[in-house]
């Protein structure tokens, strides 16, 4: 039994990329990457559908929230950091 490939990020976005553009159709590139057909025309629509994403503002929201995240999280293990001397002042 063969082991399932996996492929990178870049290197689907560079398939899809070269099927978007349209000098070469679905099957020679296929042929070229050594690919099934369907696999290029899958990663094809894929970039389609997210690609209003890219000019979207959920991308820059997602950012700010992973800031966001990280902000509380320091906030979080300062008042445990707190927490934990109070505590140990009060069995004194």
């Amino acid at each position: 039994m063969t082991k399932r490939r996996n492929f990178s990020d870049q290197f689907k976005a560079a398939v899809a990329l070269e099927a978007l553009r349209g000098d070469k159709i679905v099957q020679e590139i296929a042929a070229k990457r050594q690919l099934h057909p369907t696999q290029v025309s899958t990663w094809k629509r894929q970039a389609i559908e997210g690609m209003a994403g890219v000019f979207s503002d959920k991308v820059k929201k997602a950012e700010n929230k992973d800031g966001e995240i990280k902000e509380l999280h320091a906030k979080i293990g300062q008042l445990a950091v707190e927490n934990d001397f109070l505590s140990q002042g009060l069995k004194r």
